[in-house]
């Protein structure tokens, strides 16, 4: 199972047992934070999930860092837009950062961007 696979799994199964004890105000915090990514507003999506991206660089969240990844693929980020917005994380997040970009780096190349390239093929 690829590591996108089994992230969208075990979020999933843990989201299930998450809302059947969320409290009115952590589910709108998460309706909240649905809506934030959305096509809406003044900027789109591709920028928003850079943005989510480089948040989540910075706070070295590994789970953010992925769905974000996630998000930004699907959203049409290219190769270069993401080198830049690592760029970014790593002069705000500083080297601690570095194991965390490896990570995201490897995912993007092998299953992100393989995927797309089999596909077109």
């Amino acid at each position: 199972m690829s590591t996108i696979d089994n992230f969208n799994n075990q979020r999933d199964t843990y989201n299930q047992i998450l809302a059947k004890y969320a409290n009115q105000e952590q589910k709108r915090f998460f309706g909240l934070d649905a809506a934030t990514y959305q096509d809406k507003g003044h900027l789109n999506v591709k920028s928003k999930e850079l943005l989510g991206f480089v948040a989540s660089l910075v706070l070295r969240c590994d789970d953010c860092i992925l769905y974000h990844l996630i998000g930004c693929h699907k959203a049409g980020v290219t190769s270069e837009e993401l080198a830049e917005a690592v760029q970014i994380g790593m002069l705000v997040g500083g080297s601690i950062t570095i194991p965390h970009i490896r990570r995201a780096m490897k995912v993007w190349d092998e299953e992100l961007v393989a995927t797309s390239a089999a596909k077109a093929a």
